[in-house]
């Protein structure tokens, strides 16, 4: 058993951005895999399929990012999943547009969506996709910016960015935490 979460926030004006680079990578794998219309289950949209006779769940949290923790804890709990099955996707911008980097454990790094979900954890090993979505400009704060649409640049290069996740995620559904970071990282 396996848990992708993607991390976001609920309601159109969030749709595409930079905050919600988590949910649209679920969704360009949901796609991908052609797993059809979400459960409403653990506070979450989830969708469920098998890999090599593997259960993966894909999960987008409706509980406002600040609150993940809530959703994916209640997926970990009613599943008996293992925090190192969990795959926490989400958007840093401490990396810049476009690259990813996977880890096996570590600290939240200020983003307070992994934060909630370190708490409810109570370990700092829980793995984790940054999808890189840069900093915010000098004149912007960190807020507006994460909140704030990707520009038309960035939405023209977004489909790739997307696919690059997609692989990510499916090398470590495939080969598990260590073997996809050295993977993942080293094509960055």
């Amino acid at each position: 058993m396996k848990i992708v979460a993607g991390l976001g926030n609920p309601g159109p004006e969030y749709v595409f951005s930079r905050h919600n680079a988590g949910w649209l990578a679920v969704d360009h794998l949901v796609n991908r895999f052609s797993c059809g219309t979400p459960r409403m289950q653990f506070s979450s949209m989830a969708w469920s399929f098998f890999v090599n006779g593997e259960k993966i769940l894909f999960l987008k949290p409706l509980t406002y990012m600040n609150l993940s923790g809530k959703a994916v804890g209640e997926a970990v709990d009613y599943l008996s999943a293992g925090w190192e099955d969990v795959l926490v996707v989400y958007d840093d911008v401490a990396l810049p547009f476009g690259k990813l980097r996977m880890r096996a454990k570590g600290s939240a790094g200020g983003h307070k969506g992994l934060l909630s979900i370190l708490g409810r954890a109570g370990t700092l090993e829980v793995p984790r996709l940054r999808i890189g979505v840069g900093a915010a400009p000098d004149a912007r704060g960190i807020v507006s910016w994460v909140l704030g649409n990707f520009d038309k640049t960035e939405q023209k290069e977004l489909p790739s960015l997307l696919d690059k996740s997609a692989e990510a995620v499916e090398e470590w559904i495939s080969v598990g935490t260590e073997k996809a970071m050295n993977r993942v990282n080293a094509t960055q």
